[in-house]
């Protein structure tokens, strides 16, 4: 199986995807492992519905500091990108503190909960 699509002429068009998932924020303050969920990905990610098949379909690599880029050479999703970000917060026990935001097409960024403080109020009464 070929990861290709037919054109409107009748050529093939090779199928190239990439997706970043932004962590830098939770990384910087040391919350994030990024080498971890690095291998969280290479662990858990199916192809043809076989985990541990990536071969040279699916490309995972970190990028900079807490940046880590996914190429697809075939039909992917970016909400499988999502589920399994969530599933790795869970684990680590993270899901309290921090979600999965899609700033652009292709681009998931890790950012904490606003939390506002309703302390002061309190204390006037």
């Amino acid at each position: 199986m070929a990861p290709t699509t037919k054109t409107a002429k009748g050529k093939t068009a090779k199928i190239s995807k990439k997706f970043v998932i932004n962590a830098t924020q939770p990384a910087s303050d040391k919350i994030f492992d990024v080498p971890a969920f690095e291998k969280f990905l290479h662990d858990r990610i199916k192809v043809d519905g076989r985990v541990g098949n990536l071969g040279e379909v699916v490309q995972i690599s970190t990028e900079g500091e807490g940046k880590i880029v996914v190429v697809a050479h075939q039909e992917f999703s970016g909400r499988y990108l999502k589920y399994l970000t969530k599933k790795f917060l869970k684990k680590h026990q993270l899901r309290d503190w921090l979600r999965v935001v899609s700033t652009s097409k292709g681009v998931y960024e890790l950012r904490f909960y606003n939390v506002v403080n309703d302390d002061d109020d309190e204390d006037d009464e």
